[in-house]
This record gives structure tokens, C-alpha cells and sequence, in this order.
């Protein structure tokens, strides 16, 4: 029994460097997906602004050509805009519906580093904690409390990095999701009036 807990004593031991590692890297992905964010903000807002007008007037695919017109003004590559003209652009019902999973697939995509940072984030701070609360109490048992106030900085500095990029994975996934479903529905009532266009021709 002695030597299966110290096994599993230095297998603990031995992922903290790769914990370490991998809360640093989470760290400095969720700075880059928090400013990723900012920029996919300020684009949907002047998209929306864009296209709200036309979205609102539309009342039957009569109106279609006059939202194609209006979003062909604009140099867009949001994944709404894109699925939008791919919709506008179908000559049948096919490729509406694959513009719609086109843009389902591409919002999941967009929204799983906020997945990973939401669930990995707190996982990798739980561990980066209780890997050296084992050696700080060793510390504490042997009267170093220079090695046990080292192992407990660590720890702490570990939760705090996880939870906060876990945080911020949280908190954009949330709005990502809103702006996504919400374009969804708008993409939706206008692929129902694309396919009404080409039943009509």
C-alpha cells in the first residue's frame, strides 16, 4: 500500500508543471478571445444597425431583392452576413437549408473556446490547488514554513488564474450565444421567404 500511495503521490507531483502550463496558455487565450470578443461586438453592432431596417420591413419574399440590395452594400464577413447571402443567392431549397447549417456549424465553432475555458478553466485551477497543498503540508510538518507559504502561493495563484479564465469564457460565451440565437431566428424567417420565392417561380 506504501508504495501505490507514494506512486500516486509523485504522479500528482508531476502534473504541476503541465498544470502550470496549460493555466498560463488558458490565460493568454482568454485575453485573446476577450479582445476577439470586443471586435465581433463592435461588427455585429454596425451589421445589426445595418440591417435592422430592412429585417423589419420584410413582409413576404416580394421584398427580398430590396435586404439582397442592402446587404450587398456592405463588406461584412460576420458568419450572419455570409449565411445571409448564401440564403439570398439559393437557387433551391438545398442550399437553403445548407446555408443554415453552414451557419450553425460556424457559430459552434466560434463558441467552443468559450466552452473550453468555462469547463477547463476551474478543472485545471482545482488541480493546480490541491497538487501543492500535499508538499505545504509536509512543509507545515517539518517546521518549514518557507516551503509551505511557497506551496500555498501557488495554489492560490493557480485558483485565481483558472477562475478567471474561466470567467471570461463564461461571460462571452453567454452574449455569443444571445447574438447567435437572434440571428438565427432572423436567418430562419428569411430562409422561409427564400423558399416561398422559389416555390412561387
Amino acid at each position: 500500500m506504501h508504495y501505490i500511495t507514494d506512486t500516486l503521490y509523485w504522479i500528482s507531483t508531476g502534473l504541476l508543471v503541465p498544470v502550470v502550463v496549460l493555466l498560463i496558455w488558458f490565460f493568454l487565450r482568454a485575453l485573446v478571445f476577450l479582445g476577439g470578443w470586443f471586435g465581433h461586438y463592435m461588427d455585429t453592432r454596425r451589421l445589426q444597425a445595418a440591417l435592422a431596417e430592412p429585417l423589419a420591413g420584410l413582409k413576404g419574399h416580394t421584398q427580398l431583392p430590396d435586404l439582397e440590395a442592402r446587404l450587398g452594400t456592405l463588406k461584412s464577413r460576420q458568419p450572419m452576413a455570409t449565411a445571409l447571402r448564401s440564403i439570398l443567392e439559393a437557387n433551391n431549397l438545398p442550399l437553403v437549408e445548407k446555408a443554415l447549417a453552414d451557419f450553425e456549424l460556424e457559430a459552434q465553432r466560434d463558441m467552443a473556446l468559450g466552452k473550453t475555458l468555462s469547463k477547463m478553466g476551474p478543472m485545471l485551477g482545482l488541480m493546480g490547488t490541491l497538487i501543492p497543498m500535499g508538499p505545504a503540508l509536509v512543509g507545515l510538518s517539518t517546521g518549514d514554513i518557507a516551503s509551505m507559504a511557497y506551496n500555498m502561493q501557488v495554489a492560490f495563484a493557480t485558483t485565481v488564474v483558472g477562475l478567471f479564465s474561466a470567467a471570461v469564457g463564461f461571460v462571452v460565451l453567454q452574449a455569443k450565444q444571445r447574438w447567435y440565437r437572434r440571428d438565427l431566428g432572423a436567418l430562419e424567417f428569411v430562409a422561409q421567404l427564400q423558399e416561398q420565392k422559389l416555390q412561387a417561380l
